[in-house]
């Protein structure tokens, strides 16, 4: 069995032992919904300046080797695919359902994951969303990641229960996990 953290760890109470589940994941869903609201504004932003960029008279093509406005126009057009993907996240955010997982329930998407990394000093906390993967959260005192179901960890959680272990593939090689809890 899978033990990366000290014997004499003794592991915070989760969300599924607070009367209303959902509460703890609602004002953490708020938290991510901001943060990507806060990246969308930023990035929009930023699209905008570029995409006027290289409109500007000043950007012209001072010759046939001058390309400072076709850079411009690919990047302004990286950046609005980018602010449409985000606008995508938010809008899914918005919508999605918030599950509470009783104690022997599969992980799903909503789930709140703590885990025993075979590589991780401390077990590490995840939440399982349909989007925003890799964004950090405070929660609790303590870091909360974002992983989707597209990763290769979200990948390697879905259907697993708490004690189960499991593994996923990474470019530095395969790496062992427990499932410590589930909310």
């Amino acid at each position: 069995m899978l033990r990366s953290h000290p014997p004499s760890y003794e592991r915070p109470p989760m969300t599924r032992r607070q009367p209303d589940p959902t509460q703890a994941k609602r004002g953490l869903l708020t938290d991510l919904v901001q943060q990507v609201r806060a990246d969308l504004e930023s990035l929009a932003r930023s699209q905008r300046d570029t995409r006027a960029a290289a409109t500007h008279e000043e950007n012209r093509a001072e010759h046939a080797k001058d390309t400072r406005a076709t850079e411009q126009s690919y990047l302004a057009r990286g950046l609005a695919d980018r602010v449409e993907d985000l606008r995508r996240t938010e809008a899914l955010l918005t919508q999605v359902e918030l599950t509470a997982f009783a104690e022997g329930d599969p992980i799903a998407l909503t789930a709140i994951v703590r885990l025993a990394d075979e590589q991780a000093v401390e077990p590490q906390t995840w939440w399982l969303m349909p989007a925003a993967g890799g964004r950090e959260i405070a929660w609790r005192g303590q870091s909360l990641r974002t992983l989707t179901p597209v990763s290769p960890l979200g990948r390697a959680l879905l259907g697993l229960q708490e004690g189960d272990e499991g593994a996923f593939d990474t470019p530095r090689g395969r790496r062992q996990f427990e499932v410590l809890e589930v909310c």
